[in-house]
């Protein structure tokens, strides 16, 4: 009897670590334009830090990020029980923020003109050459701002992986969230900290000296990751900026049963087409989605610009 109880315990685990897994894995796919964009976005947060200095932000930015989840995941785990039938409405509300800072990052890179992004970068190096400037002030100041930043994403994060594990036990419901907030959080900084040391990798490597083969290729090596450390910033942020449309988007979709029914009837027509069915009934979905989440995202910025204006008026006219 007790061996079967054993066997029948330990089955019991193996079936809720197997669902763990399984959700962990829908979660981290569903999570994806999130993750992008935390990536990108930490990234960008701490280069303009001096770079004997980068390791030690990214490492308190990654604290603050930990602090950030201890506070969110029991808060959304205490919400899945106490008021479940609040995550579907925050759900959309995470998917909605998404499109909207998606499309802000989009309207910022359209409008902003070259010599106000040439002024920013001019007035930031001018912080970091001043001797007198307070280098500890501007580095705290990253800091927190990366921080605040990092509690958005990690709410989003954490609501998107509690909606795909909603219908799960309690305690298989724990294990997914928390895995996935410590997974994510050791993850992204460990990336972070890579990206913002491609340079100095780059550089260290271009001016090895020696005139051996392995120092020759070292020099090539390094010349190249100072030409791919920009160029791959770069890339990250669009590619997170389209992820965010396409999980924002997704969700936004899959709330609003009208859309949902409209992408499912666009996809089904165009699943139908000689040759290229197969494609268009894999892509469609996706990329309708990704539309709908810029859309949804537009009019969000463009309410929230409207309302700066006439609360700038207000004030004025007060």
């Amino acid at each position: 009897m007790a061996g079967t109880s054993l066997l029948a315990l330990l089955d019991d685990i193996a079936t809720i670590l197997d669902d763990v897994a399984v959700m962990s894995k829908v979660a981290l796919r569903k999570t994806a334009g999130v993750l992008g964009d935390d990536l990108a976005v930490n990234a960008e947060q701490v280069s303009g830090v001096r770079a004997d200095r980068e390791l030690a932000v990214v490492w308190a930015v990654a604290k603050g990020s930990f602090r950030n989840k201890l506070i969110l995941v029991p808060a959304a785990l205490l919400v899945s029980v106490v008021a479940p039938v609040l995550i579907p409405p925050v759900l959309m509300l995470g998917g909605l923020y998404l499109c909207y800072e998606g499309f802000e990052k989009v309207a910022h890179s359209l409008f902003d003109s070259p010599e106000d992004k040439a002024a920013h970068r001019r007035e930031l190096r001018a912080k970091l050459a001043d001797p007198k400037a307070d280098l500890v002030k501007l580095e705290q100041q990253k800091i927190r701002g990366a921080i605040r930043t990092d509690f958005i994403l990690s709410a989003e994060i954490i609501v998107i992986t509690l909606g795909t594990a909603a219908d799960a036990a309690l305690g298989t419901k724990i294990a997914v969230v928390a895995g996935i907030a410590v997974l994510i959080t050791v993850g992204v900084y460990g990336l972070v900290a890579v990206i913002v040391k491609l340079d100095d990798a780059g550089v260290h490597l271009a001016g090895r000296e020696g005139s051996g083969m392995a120092a020759a290729a070292s020099r090539v090596l390094g010349r190249g990751l100072l030409v791919f450390a920009p160029r791959f910033m770069k890339t990250l942020t669009i590619v997170g900026t389209l992820a965010m449309f396409m999980v924002g988007g997704g969700i936004l979709a899959h709330g609003l049963g009208p859309v949902d029914a409209a992408i499912q009837a666009i996809t089904a027509s165009g699943a139908s087409l000689p040759v290229v069915g197969p494609a268009v009934a894999l892509l469609a979905p996706t990329l309708l989605s990704a539309l709908f989440g810029a859309a949804a995202g537009a009019v969000v910025l463009a309410l929230v610009s409207i309302v700066g204006r006439l609360r700038k008026g207000w004030a004025k006219g007060g």
